[in-house]
């Protein structure tokens, strides 16, 4: 039988590390991209394929994803979406520039791979797709407005795909972790950094109190935090599993939030998100 084949994004790091180099040790033949050339050299020298993938720049999109159905003789078994960083600000605050940034990274960019892959899957009958989303895909965050809009709509263009998809051998899945333990929150911050005038905002006591000192003093919400291979698994079973599943919660965090955001009323459900987040 003929290896496996699998494309996953944003593998420098975090989420996408962990599930390229399990799912190699499980046998499979893994396209580890990354955004940055150095982070690629880096991924082969560890024994890695790594075609340079950023969501940001269409032709790398493109390139990429020609390479890797060129190298498997125009096959692929698996799609791993992962890549994505966050721009923490309030929303008003939040530059057009920076806002379509992140929709190019976050959304646009994975739509454009996907369509890259779906015809050589519909000409194999196979082929399972896997996004990436996060419990701000269902929930929304204060200080979380853009990488809130880019989940929630990667949701639902997942979801409308696994609908499209249902009469062919192509499965889709969402992946929803909670808190992982990665680098995107010091990534966050220097987006922060580059985008945002917050001393400058009309509410900048506000990032001063609630965004500022809490980074000042660590992460509150360190505790919740679990492992990249606790994604690992359910993308494992999202991808070998004869009956994957169309949504896989990661974490008690991405449960709970699951459960109150249908359980509660909206106002409540506010109320509960200010007073956690």
């Amino acid at each position: 039988m003929a290896q496996k084949s699998i494309l996953i994004t944003g593998c420098s790091s975090g989420i996408g590390y962990d599930a390229a180099h399990t799912l190699k040790r499980r046998g499979w033949r893994v396209f580890a991209s990354c955004r940055k050339a150095a982070d690629c050299e880096r991924m082969r020298a560890e024994g890695l394929e790594s075609p340079r993938i950023d969501y940001e720049d269409p032709a790398s999109v493109s390139a990429g994803a020609a390479q890797v159905l060129e190298a498997t003789g125009g096959t692929l078994e698996a799609l791993f979406n992962n890549g994505a960083y966050g721009i923490p600000a309030a929303v008003e605050d939040l530059p057009r520039e920076a806002f379509s940034a992140i929709l190019q990274a976050n959304l646009v960019g994975p739509h454009h791979l996907t369509a890259c892959v779906i015809p050589a899957m519909r000409a194999a009958n196979r082929g399972r797709i896997v996004n990436c989303t996060s419990v701000m895909g269902y929930t929304a965050y204060p200080w979380r407005g853009a990488y809130v809009a880019t989940k929630y709509g990667l949701e639902g263009l997942t979801d409308t795909l696994r609908i499209e998809l249902h009469d062919t051998n192509i499965h889709v899945s969402l992946i929803e972790p909670g808190l992982i333990t990665t680098k995107f929150g010091e990534n966050s911050g220097k987006n922060f950094e580059r985008w945002i005038d917050w001393e400058n905002s009309l509410i900048a006591d506000k990032y001063r109190r609630d965004l500022l000192k809490k980074w000042e003093g660590g992460n509150p919400n360190a505790w919740l935090e679990v492992p990249a291979s606790h994604v690992t698994r359910k993308l494992v079973h999202a991808v070998e599993n004869p009956r994957p599943r169309a949504r896989y919660r990661v974490t008690g965090l991405a449960e709970f939030a699951y459960v109150a955001k249908r359980l509660l009323p909206t106002r409540a459900a506010d109320w509960l998100i200010r007073r956690t987040a």
